[in-house]
Protein backbone atom coordinates (compact mmCIF):
# COMPACT_ATOMS: atom_id res chain seq x y z
CA UNK A 1 0.00 0.00 0.00
CA UNK A 2 1.12 3.73 -0.43
CA UNK A 3 0.18 6.66 1.90
CA UNK A 4 -2.25 8.54 0.55
CA UNK A 5 -2.94 6.59 -2.54
CA UNK A 6 -6.32 5.28 -2.91
CA UNK A 7 -7.96 2.13 -5.41
CA UNK A 8 -11.37 1.41 -6.29
CA UNK A 9 -13.30 -0.26 -9.51
CA UNK A 10 -10.54 -2.97 -9.72
CA UNK A 11 -11.13 -6.20 -12.26
CA UNK A 12 -8.99 -8.65 -12.39
CA UNK A 13 -6.46 -9.94 -15.04
CA UNK A 14 -5.60 -13.47 -14.28
CA UNK A 15 -3.02 -14.17 -17.18
CA UNK A 16 -0.90 -11.47 -15.32
CA UNK A 17 -1.82 -11.78 -11.53
CA UNK A 18 -2.83 -8.59 -11.17
CA UNK A 19 -5.34 -6.07 -10.87
CA UNK A 20 -6.86 -3.37 -13.03
CA UNK A 21 -8.06 -0.50 -11.26
CA UNK A 22 -8.84 3.29 -10.88
CA UNK A 23 -5.48 4.86 -8.85
CA UNK A 24 -6.24 8.28 -7.06
CA UNK A 25 -3.27 10.17 -5.34
CA UNK A 26 -3.76 12.45 -2.76
CA UNK A 27 -0.34 13.32 -2.08
CA UNK A 28 0.45 16.48 -3.35
CA UNK A 29 -1.64 18.69 -1.28
CA UNK A 30 -1.26 21.83 -3.25
CA UNK A 31 -3.39 20.56 -5.92
CA UNK A 32 -6.59 18.06 -6.40
CA UNK A 33 -6.42 14.22 -6.42
CA UNK A 34 -4.98 12.93 -9.42
CA UNK A 35 -6.70 10.07 -11.10
CA UNK A 36 -5.42 7.21 -13.22
CA UNK A 37 -6.03 3.98 -14.87
CA UNK A 38 -3.65 1.97 -12.93
CA UNK A 39 -1.98 -1.65 -12.07
CA UNK A 40 -0.88 -3.66 -9.27
CA UNK A 41 0.60 -6.91 -9.51
CA UNK A 42 -0.59 -9.50 -6.76
CA UNK A 43 2.89 -11.29 -6.82
CA UNK A 44 5.14 -8.18 -5.98
CA UNK A 45 5.18 -5.62 -3.02
CA UNK A 46 1.51 -4.37 -3.86
CA UNK A 47 2.69 -1.12 -5.03
CA UNK A 48 0.79 0.24 -8.28
CA UNK A 49 2.26 1.29 -11.74
CA UNK A 50 0.40 3.59 -13.97
CA UNK A 51 -1.20 2.40 -17.28
CA UNK A 52 -2.87 5.89 -18.44
CA UNK A 53 -3.24 8.57 -16.67
CA UNK A 54 -3.69 12.20 -17.82
CA UNK A 55 -7.52 13.07 -17.39
CA UNK A 56 -9.42 13.82 -14.16
CA UNK A 57 -11.77 11.00 -14.21
CA UNK A 58 -11.42 7.23 -14.75
CA UNK A 59 -14.40 4.58 -14.91
CA UNK A 60 -15.15 0.86 -15.50
CA UNK A 61 -11.80 -0.96 -17.01
CA UNK A 62 -12.72 -4.39 -17.88
CA UNK A 63 -10.81 -6.50 -20.02
CA UNK A 64 -12.23 -9.04 -22.63
CA UNK A 65 -12.05 -12.60 -22.41
CA UNK A 66 -9.13 -13.15 -23.92
CA UNK A 67 -7.10 -10.77 -22.01
CA UNK A 68 -6.12 -9.28 -24.39
CA UNK A 69 -7.70 -5.41 -24.69
CA UNK A 70 -8.89 -3.12 -22.21
CA UNK A 71 -11.82 -0.63 -22.51
CA UNK A 72 -12.18 2.02 -20.08
CA UNK A 73 -14.11 5.19 -19.44
CA UNK A 74 -12.80 9.25 -18.91
CA UNK A 75 -13.97 12.25 -18.32
CA UNK A 76 -12.47 15.83 -17.73
CA UNK A 77 -13.68 18.73 -15.73
CA UNK A 78 -16.57 20.61 -15.83
CA UNK A 79 -18.28 17.45 -16.93
CA UNK A 80 -20.03 14.76 -14.85
CA UNK A 81 -20.03 11.59 -16.86
CA UNK A 82 -23.90 11.84 -17.56
CA UNK A 83 -22.83 14.87 -19.45
CA UNK A 84 -19.76 13.28 -21.15
CA UNK A 85 -17.59 10.45 -21.53
CA UNK A 86 -15.03 9.05 -23.63
CA UNK A 87 -14.57 5.02 -23.94
CA UNK A 88 -10.79 4.18 -25.11
CA UNK A 89 -9.53 0.89 -26.43
CA UNK A 90 -5.89 -0.61 -26.11
CA UNK A 91 -4.11 -3.53 -26.88
CA UNK A 92 -1.63 -5.01 -23.77
CA UNK A 93 1.54 -5.92 -24.73
CA UNK A 94 3.54 -8.37 -23.41
CA UNK A 95 5.23 -5.82 -20.74
CA UNK A 96 1.96 -5.27 -19.49
CA UNK A 97 1.30 -2.30 -20.35
CA UNK A 98 -1.33 -0.60 -22.96
CA UNK A 99 -0.47 0.02 -26.22
CA UNK A 100 -1.57 2.69 -28.18
CA UNK A 101 -5.58 3.84 -27.10
CA UNK A 102 -7.88 4.39 -29.40
CA UNK A 103 -10.77 6.30 -29.15
CA UNK A 104 -14.47 4.16 -29.61
CA UNK A 105 -17.21 6.12 -28.50
CA UNK A 106 -18.27 9.59 -26.49
CA UNK A 107 -17.07 12.93 -26.68
CA UNK A 108 -18.94 16.01 -27.73
CA UNK A 109 -21.11 15.67 -25.09
CA UNK A 110 -22.00 12.03 -25.78
CA UNK A 111 -22.11 9.85 -22.04
CA UNK A 112 -21.19 6.45 -22.16
CA UNK A 113 -22.29 4.31 -19.69
CA UNK A 114 -20.98 0.44 -18.42
CA UNK A 115 -18.71 -0.90 -21.07
CA UNK A 116 -18.82 -4.76 -21.10
CA UNK A 117 -17.49 -7.50 -22.68
CA UNK A 118 -19.79 -10.23 -24.32
CA UNK A 119 -18.81 -13.79 -23.90
CA UNK A 120 -17.30 -13.90 -27.64
CA UNK A 121 -15.16 -10.48 -27.15
CA UNK A 122 -17.97 -8.02 -28.98
CA UNK A 123 -17.61 -5.14 -26.83
CA UNK A 124 -20.86 -3.68 -25.53
CA UNK A 125 -21.44 -0.04 -24.01
CA UNK A 126 -24.44 2.44 -23.48
CA UNK A 127 -24.68 5.44 -24.87
CA UNK A 128 -26.76 8.78 -25.15
CA UNK A 129 -26.02 9.95 -28.82
CA UNK A 130 -29.84 9.60 -29.84
CA UNK A 131 -31.13 11.46 -27.28
CA UNK A 132 -31.63 8.38 -24.68
CA UNK A 133 -29.00 6.20 -22.91
CA UNK A 134 -29.16 3.03 -25.25
CA UNK A 135 -27.28 -0.42 -25.73
CA UNK A 136 -24.64 -0.70 -28.67
CA UNK A 137 -22.13 -2.79 -29.65
CA UNK A 138 -18.12 -2.33 -31.28
CA UNK A 139 -17.44 -5.19 -33.27
CA UNK A 140 -14.07 -4.07 -33.99
CA UNK A 141 -14.83 -2.15 -36.88
CA UNK A 142 -18.18 -0.53 -36.68
CA UNK A 143 -20.17 0.49 -33.79
CA UNK A 144 -24.27 -0.55 -34.32
CA UNK A 145 -27.10 0.01 -31.87
CA UNK A 146 -28.65 -3.12 -30.32
CA UNK A 147 -32.13 -2.10 -30.19
CA UNK A 148 -32.51 1.59 -30.60
CA UNK A 149 -36.20 2.39 -28.36
CA UNK A 150 -37.31 5.65 -26.00
CA UNK A 151 -36.10 4.37 -22.87
CA UNK A 152 -33.26 4.64 -20.93
CA UNK A 153 -30.67 1.46 -19.99
CA UNK A 154 -28.24 3.83 -18.46
CA UNK A 155 -27.89 5.80 -14.89
CA UNK A 156 -26.06 8.84 -13.60
CA UNK A 157 -22.70 7.17 -12.59
CA UNK A 158 -22.29 8.13 -9.31
CA UNK A 159 -20.32 5.35 -7.94
CA UNK A 160 -18.29 2.98 -8.80
CA UNK A 161 -19.45 -0.35 -10.18
CA UNK A 162 -23.31 0.07 -11.52
CA UNK A 163 -24.82 -2.27 -13.68
CA UNK A 164 -27.94 -2.48 -15.65
CA UNK A 165 -27.44 -5.59 -18.70
CA UNK A 166 -25.37 -9.01 -18.51
CA UNK A 167 -24.87 -11.99 -20.87
CA UNK A 168 -26.57 -14.80 -20.35
CA UNK A 169 -24.43 -15.90 -23.49
CA UNK A 170 -23.09 -14.40 -26.65
CA UNK A 171 -26.78 -13.96 -28.29
CA UNK A 172 -28.76 -12.76 -25.57
CA UNK A 173 -28.60 -10.18 -22.60
CA UNK A 174 -30.42 -9.73 -19.85
CA UNK A 175 -31.07 -6.10 -19.37
CA UNK A 176 -33.18 -3.21 -17.25
CA UNK A 177 -34.30 -0.06 -18.50
CA UNK A 178 -36.61 2.53 -17.82
CA UNK A 179 -39.75 4.61 -19.45
CA UNK A 180 -41.83 7.04 -17.71
CA UNK A 181 -40.21 6.55 -14.58
CA UNK A 182 -41.17 2.74 -13.83
CA UNK A 183 -38.07 -0.19 -14.71
CA UNK A 184 -38.43 -3.01 -16.13
CA UNK A 185 -36.18 -6.28 -17.25
CA UNK A 186 -36.26 -7.65 -20.30
CA UNK A 187 -34.20 -10.59 -22.76
CA UNK A 188 -32.68 -8.65 -25.54
CA UNK A 189 -31.70 -10.92 -28.66
CA UNK A 190 -28.39 -9.62 -29.70
CA UNK A 191 -28.56 -11.08 -33.44
CA UNK A 192 -32.24 -9.59 -33.95
CA UNK A 193 -32.17 -6.80 -31.90
CA UNK A 194 -35.53 -8.14 -30.52
CA UNK A 195 -36.17 -7.04 -27.13
CA UNK A 196 -38.94 -9.48 -25.19
CA UNK A 197 -40.13 -7.89 -21.50
CA UNK A 198 -40.15 -10.31 -19.07
CA UNK A 199 -43.19 -10.14 -17.09
CA UNK A 200 -42.01 -9.60 -13.11
CA UNK A 201 -44.03 -7.63 -10.25
CA UNK A 202 -41.35 -4.72 -9.84
CA UNK A 203 -41.17 -1.51 -11.04
CA UNK A 204 -37.62 -0.78 -9.42
CA UNK A 205 -34.41 -3.25 -11.47
CA UNK A 206 -31.02 -2.01 -11.03
CA UNK A 207 -27.07 -4.01 -10.51
CA UNK A 208 -27.69 -6.52 -12.94
CA UNK A 209 -25.49 -9.15 -13.09
CA UNK A 210 -25.80 -12.27 -15.36
CA UNK A 211 -23.84 -15.57 -15.73
CA UNK A 212 -25.35 -18.38 -17.76
CA UNK A 213 -28.68 -19.12 -17.39
CA UNK A 214 -29.45 -16.87 -14.86
CA UNK A 215 -29.57 -13.25 -13.84
CA UNK A 216 -29.45 -11.21 -10.21
CA UNK A 217 -30.07 -7.81 -9.54
CA UNK A 218 -31.95 -5.54 -7.04
CA UNK A 219 -35.73 -4.99 -7.64
CA UNK A 220 -38.17 -3.34 -5.88
CA UNK A 221 -41.99 -2.95 -6.17
CA UNK A 222 -45.12 -0.53 -4.74
CA UNK A 223 -45.44 -3.43 -2.47
CA UNK A 224 -41.79 -4.67 -1.73
CA UNK A 225 -38.94 -2.91 -0.31
CA UNK A 226 -35.97 -3.58 -2.20
CA UNK A 227 -35.01 -7.36 -2.27
CA UNK A 228 -31.55 -9.29 -4.10
CA UNK A 229 -33.70 -11.36 -7.17
CA UNK A 230 -32.32 -14.29 -9.13
CA UNK A 231 -34.26 -14.66 -12.43
CA UNK A 232 -33.80 -18.36 -14.13
CA UNK A 233 -33.87 -17.86 -17.98
CA UNK A 234 -35.16 -21.07 -18.11
CA UNK A 235 -37.79 -21.66 -16.53
CA UNK A 236 -38.88 -17.69 -16.63
CA UNK A 237 -39.26 -17.50 -12.56
CA UNK A 238 -37.29 -15.44 -10.30
CA UNK A 239 -36.21 -16.22 -6.47
CA UNK A 240 -35.98 -13.63 -4.08
CA UNK A 241 -32.37 -14.37 -2.22
CA UNK A 242 -32.49 -11.63 0.09
CA UNK A 243 -34.96 -8.64 1.80
CA UNK A 244 -33.44 -5.29 2.42
CA UNK A 245 -35.56 -5.13 5.83
CA UNK A 246 -38.56 -7.87 6.82
CA UNK A 247 -41.58 -6.74 5.93
CA UNK A 248 -44.88 -8.01 7.81
CA UNK A 249 -47.30 -4.68 7.24
CA UNK A 250 -50.65 -5.54 5.81
CA UNK A 251 -50.87 -4.25 2.54
CA UNK A 252 -54.24 -2.45 3.09
CA UNK A 253 -52.12 -0.23 4.92
CA UNK A 254 -49.82 0.85 2.46
CA UNK A 255 -50.65 3.54 -0.37
CA UNK A 256 -50.04 2.27 -3.83
CA UNK A 257 -48.84 5.18 -5.86
CA UNK A 258 -49.99 7.06 -9.27
CA UNK A 259 -48.20 8.33 -12.05
CA UNK A 260 -48.87 12.20 -12.76
CA UNK A 261 -47.95 14.95 -15.05
CA UNK A 262 -48.07 18.35 -14.73
CA UNK A 263 -46.71 21.58 -16.28
CA UNK A 264 -45.24 24.48 -15.27
CA UNK A 265 -45.68 27.92 -16.15
CA UNK A 266 -43.08 27.59 -18.92
CA UNK A 267 -44.81 25.10 -20.30
CA UNK A 268 -42.34 22.42 -19.41
CA UNK A 269 -43.98 19.20 -18.69
CA UNK A 270 -42.81 17.12 -15.30
CA UNK A 271 -43.98 14.05 -13.62
CA UNK A 272 -44.21 12.19 -10.43
CA UNK A 273 -45.73 9.51 -8.14
CA UNK A 274 -48.95 10.65 -6.32
CA UNK A 275 -49.38 8.75 -2.88
CA UNK A 276 -53.16 9.05 -1.47
CA UNK A 277 -53.19 9.19 2.27
CA UNK A 278 -53.97 5.33 2.98
CA UNK A 279 -54.97 3.73 6.73
CA UNK A 280 -57.99 1.54 6.98
CA UNK A 281 -58.48 1.93 10.87
CA UNK A 282 -58.85 6.01 9.76
CA UNK A 283 -60.77 7.79 8.13
CA UNK A 284 -60.68 11.70 7.14
CA UNK A 285 -63.74 14.05 7.55
CA UNK A 286 -66.16 14.45 4.92
CA UNK A 287 -64.49 17.18 2.53
CA UNK A 288 -61.46 17.61 4.21
CA UNK A 289 -58.61 17.57 1.64
CA UNK A 290 -55.10 16.10 3.53
CA UNK A 291 -52.35 17.70 4.26
CA UNK A 292 -49.62 17.80 1.27
CA UNK A 293 -45.81 16.96 1.47
CA UNK A 294 -44.19 17.79 -1.88
CA UNK A 295 -40.68 15.33 -2.38
CA UNK A 296 -38.08 16.88 -4.50
CA UNK A 297 -35.62 13.95 -5.19
CA UNK A 298 -31.95 14.85 -4.12
CA UNK A 299 -28.53 14.49 -6.20
CA UNK A 300 -30.17 16.73 -8.39
CA UNK A 301 -29.36 14.08 -11.41
CA UNK A 302 -31.19 11.31 -10.04
CA UNK A 303 -34.76 10.25 -9.95
CA UNK A 304 -37.69 9.19 -7.80
CA UNK A 305 -38.01 5.83 -7.98
CA UNK A 306 -41.37 4.07 -8.29
CA UNK A 307 -40.78 1.95 -5.26
CA UNK A 308 -41.74 1.12 -1.49
CA UNK A 309 -40.31 3.57 0.74
CA UNK A 310 -41.40 3.46 4.46
CA UNK A 311 -40.27 6.61 4.89
CA UNK A 312 -43.22 7.67 2.49
CA UNK A 313 -45.58 5.00 4.21
CA UNK A 314 -44.95 6.61 7.63
CA UNK A 315 -46.47 10.18 6.04
CA UNK A 316 -49.50 8.60 4.65
CA UNK A 317 -50.66 5.94 7.33
CA UNK A 318 -50.83 9.60 8.95
CA UNK A 319 -53.33 11.27 6.96
CA UNK A 320 -50.65 13.21 4.79
CA UNK A 321 -50.88 12.77 0.62
CA UNK A 322 -47.03 12.61 -0.86
CA UNK A 323 -46.23 13.20 -4.27
CA UNK A 324 -42.78 12.44 -5.36
CA UNK A 325 -41.47 14.73 -7.97
CA UNK A 326 -39.47 13.87 -11.29
CA UNK A 327 -38.40 17.51 -11.66
CA UNK A 328 -36.46 18.59 -15.32
CA UNK A 329 -33.02 17.27 -14.80
CA UNK A 330 -34.23 14.28 -13.72
CA UNK A 331 -32.67 10.99 -15.28
CA UNK A 332 -34.90 8.44 -17.29
CA UNK A 333 -36.39 10.58 -19.26
CA UNK A 334 -33.93 11.41 -22.05
CA UNK A 335 -30.92 13.55 -22.35
CA UNK A 336 -33.08 16.71 -23.27
CA UNK A 337 -35.09 16.48 -20.15
CA UNK A 338 -31.90 16.02 -17.99
CA UNK A 339 -30.38 18.88 -19.57
CA UNK A 340 -33.31 21.56 -18.95
CA UNK A 341 -31.87 22.19 -15.81
CA UNK A 342 -28.69 23.24 -16.47
CA UNK A 343 -28.41 26.76 -15.87
CA UNK A 344 -31.78 26.42 -14.38
CA UNK A 345 -31.46 24.97 -10.92
CA UNK A 346 -33.27 26.33 -7.90
CA UNK A 347 -35.26 27.87 -10.69
CA UNK A 348 -36.41 25.08 -13.05
CA UNK A 349 -36.28 22.53 -10.14
CA UNK A 350 -38.44 24.35 -8.03
CA UNK A 351 -41.56 25.96 -10.54
CA UNK A 352 -42.08 22.21 -11.37
CA UNK A 353 -42.21 21.49 -7.63
CA UNK A 354 -45.06 24.33 -7.53
CA UNK A 355 -46.96 22.85 -10.05
CA UNK A 356 -46.60 19.41 -8.71
CA UNK A 357 -48.47 21.51 -5.32
CA UNK A 358 -51.20 23.22 -7.85
CA UNK A 359 -51.88 20.57 -9.97
CA UNK A 360 -52.78 17.96 -6.87
CA UNK A 361 -54.79 20.97 -5.24
CA UNK A 362 -56.65 21.42 -8.75
CA UNK A 363 -57.56 17.78 -8.93
CA UNK A 364 -58.92 17.89 -5.15
CA UNK A 365 -56.63 15.91 -3.46
CA UNK A 366 -54.86 18.37 -1.36
CA UNK A 367 -55.90 21.15 1.01
CA UNK A 368 -54.10 24.37 -0.54
CA UNK A 369 -54.07 25.65 3.20
CA UNK A 370 -51.36 23.01 4.22
CA UNK A 371 -48.83 22.14 1.70
CA UNK A 372 -45.79 21.42 2.60
CA UNK A 373 -42.36 20.73 0.71
CA UNK A 374 -39.46 18.38 2.51
CA UNK A 375 -35.71 17.32 1.29
CA UNK A 376 -32.47 16.34 1.79
CA UNK A 377 -28.86 17.85 0.52
CA UNK A 378 -29.72 19.08 -2.96
CA UNK A 379 -33.48 19.11 -2.46
CA UNK A 380 -32.81 20.59 0.79
CA UNK A 381 -31.74 23.05 -1.68
CA UNK A 382 -34.90 22.96 -4.06
CA UNK A 383 -37.18 23.03 -0.90
CA UNK A 384 -35.49 25.94 0.81
CA UNK A 385 -35.34 28.15 -2.74
CA UNK A 386 -39.36 27.47 -2.98
CA UNK A 387 -39.91 28.80 0.90
CA UNK A 388 -37.51 31.90 -0.27
CA UNK A 389 -38.60 32.74 -3.47
CA UNK A 390 -42.23 31.60 -3.53
CA UNK A 391 -44.98 31.84 -0.95
CA UNK A 392 -47.02 28.67 -2.04
CA UNK A 393 -46.35 25.75 0.64
CA UNK A 394 -47.20 26.45 4.12
CA UNK A 395 -44.20 24.78 6.33
CA UNK A 396 -40.99 22.71 5.00
CA UNK A 397 -38.27 20.80 6.67
CA UNK A 398 -34.45 20.93 5.40
CA UNK A 399 -32.17 17.65 5.98
CA UNK A 400 -29.13 18.36 5.30
CA UNK A 401 -30.10 21.10 2.17
CA UNK A 402 -27.52 23.77 1.11
CA UNK A 403 -28.51 27.27 2.12
CA UNK A 404 -25.31 28.64 0.54
CA UNK A 405 -24.12 27.98 -3.23
CA UNK A 406 -21.18 29.39 -2.77
CA UNK A 407 -20.32 28.01 0.11
CA UNK A 408 -20.93 24.32 -1.47
CA UNK A 409 -19.14 24.66 -4.39
CA UNK A 410 -15.98 26.14 -2.32
CA UNK A 411 -15.60 22.81 0.48
CA UNK A 412 -17.13 20.16 -1.50
CA UNK A 413 -14.80 17.49 -2.83
CA UNK A 414 -13.26 16.91 -6.47
CA UNK A 415 -16.01 15.02 -7.86
CA UNK A 416 -18.58 17.46 -7.68
CA UNK A 417 -16.03 20.65 -7.72
CA UNK A 418 -17.66 21.69 -11.22
CA UNK A 419 -20.81 20.45 -10.59
CA UNK A 420 -22.03 23.90 -10.47
CA UNK A 421 -20.53 25.12 -13.77
CA UNK A 422 -23.45 23.04 -15.52
CA UNK A 423 -26.66 23.45 -13.11
CA UNK A 424 -25.91 27.35 -12.71
CA UNK A 425 -23.50 28.93 -15.62
CA UNK A 426 -20.26 28.56 -15.85
CA UNK A 427 -19.86 31.83 -15.04
CA UNK A 428 -22.65 32.06 -12.49
CA UNK A 429 -19.79 33.65 -10.31
CA UNK A 430 -19.53 36.45 -12.44
CA UNK A 431 -23.22 36.91 -13.08
CA UNK A 432 -23.40 36.66 -9.00
CA UNK A 433 -26.10 33.97 -9.70
CA UNK A 434 -24.45 31.92 -6.34
CA UNK A 435 -26.04 34.86 -4.40
CA UNK A 436 -28.90 35.38 -6.39
CA UNK A 437 -30.13 32.05 -6.10
CA UNK A 438 -29.19 30.63 -2.34
CA UNK A 439 -32.06 30.66 0.14
CA UNK A 440 -29.28 31.91 3.03
CA UNK A 441 -28.96 35.53 1.30
CA UNK A 442 -33.34 35.47 1.03
CA UNK A 443 -34.20 34.31 4.15
CA UNK A 444 -35.98 37.70 5.12
CA UNK A 445 -38.14 36.63 2.28
CA UNK A 446 -39.44 33.02 4.53
CA UNK A 447 -42.47 33.30 6.31
CA UNK A 448 -43.23 29.63 6.58
CA UNK A 449 -42.33 27.56 9.07
CA UNK A 450 -39.14 25.37 8.87
CA UNK A 451 -37.51 22.90 10.16
CA UNK A 452 -33.93 21.72 9.85
CA UNK A 453 -31.98 18.45 10.70
CA UNK A 454 -28.15 18.56 9.98
CA UNK A 455 -24.88 16.13 10.83
CA UNK A 456 -22.54 17.57 12.87
CA UNK A 457 -20.09 16.31 11.01
CA UNK A 458 -21.47 16.40 7.74
CA UNK A 459 -18.14 17.14 5.13
CA UNK A 460 -20.53 17.86 2.01
CA UNK A 461 -23.11 20.51 3.16
CA UNK A 462 -21.16 22.40 6.27
CA UNK A 463 -22.74 22.25 9.75
CA UNK A 464 -22.63 26.47 9.97
CA UNK A 465 -25.23 26.74 6.14
CA UNK A 466 -27.51 25.24 8.43
CA UNK A 467 -26.73 27.25 11.32
CA UNK A 468 -26.83 30.40 9.55
CA UNK A 469 -30.59 29.70 8.46
CA UNK A 470 -31.94 28.63 11.44
CA UNK A 471 -30.49 32.03 12.59
CA UNK A 472 -32.03 34.33 10.19
CA UNK A 473 -35.32 32.96 10.13
CA UNK A 474 -34.85 33.23 13.71
CA UNK A 475 -34.32 37.18 13.31
CA UNK A 476 -36.79 37.19 10.76
CA UNK A 477 -40.00 35.96 12.82
CA UNK A 478 -40.16 32.85 11.07
CA UNK A 479 -41.10 29.95 13.02
CA UNK A 480 -38.34 28.22 12.98
CA UNK A 481 -36.73 24.48 14.35
CA UNK A 482 -33.80 23.10 14.50
CA UNK A 483 -31.80 19.72 15.56
CA UNK A 484 -28.24 18.80 14.96
CA UNK A 485 -27.23 15.39 15.54
CA UNK A 486 -23.76 14.79 17.16
CA UNK A 487 -21.63 11.45 15.07
CA UNK A 488 -23.63 11.77 12.15
CA UNK A 489 -22.47 13.35 8.42
CA UNK A 490 -24.11 13.83 5.00
CA UNK A 491 -27.15 11.45 5.53
CA UNK A 492 -27.91 10.22 8.44
CA UNK A 493 -27.17 6.21 9.52
CA UNK A 494 -27.82 5.49 12.95
CA UNK A 495 -31.19 4.17 13.63
CA UNK A 496 -32.47 6.06 16.32
CA UNK A 497 -31.40 9.36 14.60
CA UNK A 498 -33.18 8.40 11.38
CA UNK A 499 -36.62 7.48 13.72
CA UNK A 500 -35.67 11.02 15.78
CA UNK A 501 -35.76 13.29 12.71
CA UNK A 502 -39.11 11.35 11.09
CA UNK A 503 -41.03 11.84 14.20
CA UNK A 504 -39.90 15.32 15.04
CA UNK A 505 -41.02 16.60 11.74
CA UNK A 506 -44.24 14.53 11.94
CA UNK A 507 -44.47 16.83 15.82
CA UNK A 508 -43.50 19.85 13.67
CA UNK A 509 -46.44 19.68 11.55
CA UNK A 510 -49.13 18.73 14.14
CA UNK A 511 -48.10 22.00 15.70
CA UNK A 512 -47.56 24.08 13.21
CA UNK A 513 -51.50 23.02 11.45
CA UNK A 514 -52.87 22.16 14.99
CA UNK A 515 -52.90 18.74 13.48
CA UNK A 516 -54.56 15.52 15.95
CA UNK A 517 -52.48 13.09 16.75
CA UNK A 518 -52.51 9.91 19.97
CA UNK A 519 -48.93 9.99 19.48
CA UNK A 520 -46.24 10.54 21.91
CA UNK A 521 -43.85 12.22 19.60
CA UNK A 522 -40.68 14.71 20.39
CA UNK A 523 -41.57 18.03 19.61
CA UNK A 524 -38.48 20.43 19.32
CA UNK A 525 -39.17 24.08 21.16
CA UNK A 526 -40.42 25.95 17.91
CA UNK A 527 -38.87 30.01 17.74
CA UNK A 528 -41.52 32.68 16.85
CA UNK A 529 -44.55 30.24 17.16
CA UNK A 530 -47.65 31.00 17.70
CA UNK A 531 -46.78 33.86 15.90
CA UNK A 532 -47.27 36.93 18.74
CA UNK A 533 -50.10 38.93 18.17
Amino acid sequence: QEEGVYYADLTADPLRERLILIREDHCQHDREAQAALAAVDLKGNGKSHLLDSGCDFYASPCLDPAGRCLAWLSWDHPNMPWDETTLWLAEIQENGKLGPKRKIAGGAGVSIFQPQWSPDGTLYFVSDQSGWWNLYRFDGQQIRPVCPMPAEFGLPQWVFGMSTYGFVSSDVIIAAYTANGNWRLAEIEVNSGKLIPIDLPFTYITQVRCREGEAVFVAASPLMPQAVVRYNTAGKDYQILSRSAPLSIDESFISVPSPVEFSAPDGVTAYGFYYPPVNKEFRGLPGEKPPLIVFPHSGPTASAPNSLRLKTQYWTTRGFAVVDVNYRGSTGFGRTFRHLLYGAWGVGDVQDCLAAARFLVGQGEADPQRLIISGSSAAGFTALAALAFHDLFRAGASHYGIGDLEALTRDTHKFESRYNDRLLGADARRRRVYRERSPLFHAHQISAAVIFFQGEEDRVVLPDQTKEMVEALRKNGAPVACRIFPEEGHGFRQKEHIREALEMEYGFYTQIFGLPTEEVLPMLHIDNFPPSK
